[in-house]
């Protein structure tokens, strides 16, 4: 068209030769009137043509037309003016390109609210009930298959117009499109509220993720990471600078976390109450002693697990630890007496009140009398799998803590019958709980104890798995302990009824849980007894595995137990006689019944059964093979409260 502009007035229109225009498609806009003469006319409008006909491809081509030829530029200009979530929710649901799109945009970035809608907003949150959380109250969880990226977009969008994201927990991986930096980013970006999030077994999220989330969230206040390889300090210290209002941090067999990344934390998280390190092998003294002496008036909570630390740390502990309510050590190998010592000599843990130590080698007698003297205020202590602590180390710390409530021994095999007799009279007037777990130093031995004053503080006692503690030592505790309320025999298989009718005697306050698990050689005597002095109490009762305990154990519990709620008589030598019995029971209220492996127990209890399951929740049938399976689906059909399970 250039060359027909171009004439002037002067220039001839008409001129032999070939046509005005070089391009062919062009010569399309003019007529052939003669061999030598091209005329121009001016396009005119088609006309419709209602008959079908073909157009030659090289002369026309028909084109579709769609919102998807717009770059990515223009489509994230449109949906940031996209006022509200569920707009932006409906868009997220027509692609996978629209939905990245969505999920990176920024909160910031969407255009604010027009000055009419803003007043309706105003408006409408003025009559919003004030105690409904409006920002991060929404939890949201993937596992396995289900941690994708995609995912994490969806849940960007979808609830930053419903509340706002507050907690988010991903457990595994998918191994073809797991989790990676690119979900975390669409997180951050669009879950500002964000205050809770655990990442467990996510080896595809690297530092770059959890960086984003640094920057998007500030509003974090605990962290897990669990099994993840490849985060390092850098993301670390990039949370602690980025996230002030972090309270509760745990870092677990996360192997390239060291140091730095918790004195970065020390250093820049001044709200800091809970930290728990477990399995990080860069991890040493100076990480923890860096994070303790930072955050001693703020760190209520520590927990240390499997680390490569020595006795530098327990000493900072034992001086800085001026807050630390709560202390977990757990296989410390390369912490010795003099570590516990020095941490019981600092004075720094006034306020501890809750104490457990598990496989640490150098817990020792002098080490464990320095941490009871050393820690005042001291409530429960848990001792496990301690080789070289003794009677006197046991019985030196029951004197100094002399405010503790609540003692667990397990599996300390130097403790013997004299050192948990002497722990039990020496902790003072508030003990209330003590628990003796697998600790194959007891021997049943007839102690002779003078006339001493009983431990009238004693509520629960727990006495599990103790081959050697027999009926001399129950005879023992029942003189000493006639307030006791809650009762676990659990595989005391040397304890007769001679042992456990003097428990029973002594016992004034009444019975209220009795676990007898396992005691092959208890009769029904004793639980006649107990059902006679403390059925008025009785709420919880676990016969499991007492062979010897038949129907005369469940009549007497049906006449004389009205507060029972939990009866397990598992294995026991009861019939469909004793199960009637059960039912005739006028004032029984029973909500867990177990059976399981009683074979004595056949399809002529059903009517008894279906009694019983009017206030029944739970029925456990299993392994009760003169039962028929018809029996059972009836049972299930007709008590639709109870779980019945066969």
């Amino acid at each position: 068209m250039s060359k027909l502009f171009a004439l002037s007035g002067s220039d001839d229109f008409c001129r032999p030769g070939g046509p005005i225009y070089p391009n062919p498609k062009e010569s399309g806009l003019l007529l052939p009137l003669g061999p030598n003469v091209d005329v121009y006319f001016r396009a005119r409008k088609r006309s419709r043509i209602s008959a079908p006909f073909v157009y030659s491809e090289e002369r026309f081509e028909q084109k579709q037309v769609s919102i998807e030829v717009l770059p990515d530029e223009c489509l994230f200009e449109i949906f940031r003016r996209l006022d509200g979530g569920e707009e932006r929710s409906a868009c997220a649901c027509v692609s996978k390109r629209w939905l990245s799109l969505l999920s990176n945009i920024h909160r910031d970035e969407i255009r604010s609210l027009k000055p009419e809608a803003e007043k309706k907003v105003e408006l409408v949150s003025d009559v919003e009930d004030p105690d409904v959380e409006r920002d991060g109250y929404l939890s949201r969880s993937l596992e396995g298959k289900k941690a994708t990226d995609i995912r994490l977009a969806a849940i960007a969008v979808g609830t930053a117009s419903r509340g706002g994201l507050g907690k988010l927990s991903i457990r595994g991986n998918n191994s073809t499109r797991g989790v990676t930096s690119v979900g975390l980013r669409a997180i951050a970006r669009g879950c500002p509220s964000l205050r809770v999030l655990s990442l467990w077994n996510t080896s595809s999220v690297e530092d770059e993720g959890l960086c984003e989330i640094a920057n998007g969230c500030h509003q974090l206040e605990k962290l897990d990471l669990c099994q993840c390889p490849a985060i390092t300090d850098r993301s670390l210290i990039t949370i602690a600078k980025n996230c002030p209002k972090l309270i509760d941090l745990t870092i677990e067999s996360c192997s390239s976390i060291g140091n730095a990344g918790l004195q970065a934390v020390g250093r820049f998280c001044p709200n800091l109450k809970s930290i728990s390190i477990k399995d990080c092998r860069l991890v040493g003294d100076q990480g923890i002693a860096s994070l303790l002496s930072s955050a001693t008036y703020s760190l209520e909570k520590v927990k240390l697990q499997r680390l490569n630390i020595t006795d530098v740390s327990l000493a900072v502990i034992g001086h800085y630890g001026k807050a630390v309510t709560d202390l977990f050590l757990t296989g410390l190998p390369h912490v010795s007496e003099r570590g516990f010592w020095v941490m019981g000599s600092g004075h720094g843990l006034q306020k501890l009140k809750s104490l457990t130590i598990t496989s640490c080698m150098g817990v020792t007698d002098l080490g464990l009398e320095a941490v009871g003297k050393g820690c005042p205020n001291l409530k429960q202590f848990c001792l496990q799998k301690c080789a070289f602590l003794s009677d006197n180390g046991l019985i030196s710390f029951a004197k100094a803590a002399f405010s503790l409530e609540s003692l667990q021994l397990e599996e300390c095999h130097r403790i013997t019958q004299l050192g948990f007799f002497g722990s039990l009279l020496n902790c003072g007037e508030k003990l209330k709980a003590l628990s003796l777990v697998s600790c194959l130093g007891i021997k049943d031995q007839n102690l002779g104890v003078r006339s001493v004053s009983p431990c009238k503080s004693l509520r629960s006692l727990s006495i599990r798995n103790c081959p050697g503690f027999g009926d001399a030592s129950l005879a023992v505790l029942g003189k000493l302990c006639p307030q006791l309320q809650n009762v676990d025999l659990s595989g005391l298989q040397g304890v007769t009824d001679a042992g456990f009718l003097p428990v029973l005697d002594s016992c004034e306050a009444g019975l209220a849980k009795v676990n007898l698990t396992g005691c092959v050689n208890l009769t029904d005597k004793v639980v006649s007894t107990m059902a006679e002095l403390h059925g008025w109490t009785l709420e919880m009762l676990n016969l499991d595995g007492c062979r010897k305990i038949s129907d005369a154990s469940l009549m007497a519990i049906a006449d004389n137990c009205p507060l029972l709620c939990d009866l397990d008589v598992s294995k026991c030598a009861v019939t469909d006689f004793g199960i009637a019995s059960l039912a005739r029971g006028s004032h029984l209220n029973l909500q867990i019944l177990s059976l399981s492996g009683c074979s004595m127990v056949s399809d002529k209890s059903l009517g008894a059964l279906r009694k019983l399951g009017q206030t029944l929740l739970g029925l456990n049938l299993q392994h009760c093979n003169a039962i028929s399976t018809h029996s059972v689906d009836m049972l299930v059909e007709q008590l639709w409260r109870c779980d019945v399970l066969s």
